[in-house]
C-alpha cells in the first residue's frame, strides 16, 4: 500500500499542511528513503522513510517566501542585526522570521489582514504584530518611528503606489529590500493570458519604474536581484536594495546596468504551477 508524499508528509508531523509539503518539495527538501523526491504525489510504500533536510534551526520558517528574502540578503545585504525592522505585507511571517532569525533588534510586522502570522512569531518579543494595518498612509509613530531596514512583499498592488509610504517609515541612512513583482507593475495591457510576464523588457521596466518612483521618494538603488524562488504562479521576481538618502534622483547608469542583468533572458523557473497542480490531483 502506499501513500502520497504530501500526505506521508503531514502524517510525520514533517509538514504543517499539503500546501506547506508541496513547498516542502518545491525547494527539493524532501527525501524518500534519502532520495530527493521530485513531485508532491510521489508515491510512499508503507516502511520507507520520509524526511525533511535542510530545516533552519530546526524550525521549519513561516513561509517559502522565507528563502526568497533569505538569498537576498545573502546576494544585496544588508545586514539585519541589531537593526530595527519593517516588514511591510508580513501575512504569515516568512520574512519576519528571517529578520528575526538574523538578529533582528525588532521587527514590526504589518498586514492588511488579521490573524496570519505564525505561533513562533507572535510569541517572539522582538515581534511587534500590526495586523489590520494599511502600508498606505502609514504613520511611522505607529511602528515606533522610521526604522533602519524595511523589507516588503505585497500583492495585487504596485511598489509604486505605496514607495512614499515605505520611504517615510525608513530612517534617513536606512535600507530598503523591496520584492518587485512584475505582474503587479506591467498594467492589464501588458499582462499576459495566464497572468505570467515572460517578456524580458516588460520584466526589466517593472523593476525601473519603481526605481525610477522610488528615487522621486529620496531613495537610490544600490542592488538588484532576481529571486532565488518564483512566485506561486511561476513569475519571476526580483529584489532592489535601495538607501533612503532624503534627496530625489533618477536611476544613474551603474542602478540601469543592475537592473538590466538582474532582469535578463534566462530559463524560466519549473515546474510550473499548472504542473504543480496536477501534481496534486488525487
Amino acid at each position: 500500500m502506499t501513500r502520497r508524499l504530501d500526505l506521508a508528509l503531514v502524517d510525520a508531523g514533517l509538514a504543517r499542511s499539503r500546501t506547506h509539503a508541496r513547498r516542502i518539495v518545491e525547494e527539493g527538501r524532501a527525501r524518500i528513503d534519502g532520495a530527493r523526491a521530485a513531485k508532491p504525489a510521489a508515491p510512499v510504500a508503507d516502511g520507507a522513510v520520509v524526511e525533511v533536510v535542510d530545516v533552519p534551526d530546526g524550525i521549519e520558517y513561516a513561509s517559502r517566501a522565507a528563502h526568497k528574502l533569505a538569498g537576498a540578503l545573502d546576494a544585496l545585504g544588508p545586514d539585519p542585526a541589531g537593526l530595527r525592522c519593517l516588514d511591510a505585507g508580513a501575512s504569515t511571517g516568512g520574512f519576519t522570521d528571517v529578520l528575526v532569525r538574523r538578529g533582528a533588534l525588532r521587527v514590526a510586522a504589518v498586514d492588511i489582514g488579521t490573524g496570519q502570522l505564525a505561533p513562533h512569531l507572535v510569541a517572539d518579543p522582538r515581534v511587534e504584530v500590526h495586523d489590520a494595518t494599511s502600508i498606505r498612509g502609514l504613520d511611522p509613530a505607529r511602528i515606533g518611528g522610521p526604522v533602519d531596514l524595511t523589507v516588503a512583499d505585497l500583492s495585487f498592488i504596485s511598489l509604486t503606489a505605496v514607495i512614499a509610504d515605505l520611504a517615510r517609515a525608513t530612517a534617513l541612512g536606512g535600507h530598503l529590500l523591496v520584492m518587485v513583482k512584475p505582474q503587479f507593475e506591467v498594467g492589464r495591457g501588458r499582462l499576459p493570458h495566464g497572468g505570467v510576464v515572460r517578456d524580458p523588457r516588460h520584466r526589466r521596466e517593472a523593476v525601473l519604474g519603481v526605481a525610477r518612483v522610488g528615487g522621486e521618494c529620496g531613495l537610490r538603488v544600490e542592488g538588484a536581484e532576481r529571486s532565488e524562488l518564483p512566485g506561486q504562479d511561476g513569475n519571476a521576481e526580483y529584489f532592489l536594495r535601495l538607501r533612503h538618502t532624503g534627496e530625489t534622483c533618477t536611476p544613474d547608469a551603474s542602478a540601469c546596468d543592475m537592473i538590466e542583468r538582474a532582469t535578463g533572458p534566462r530559463p524560466d523557473p519549473d515546474p510550473t504551477p499548472r504542473a504543480l497542480e496536477e501534481d496534486l490531483r488525487p
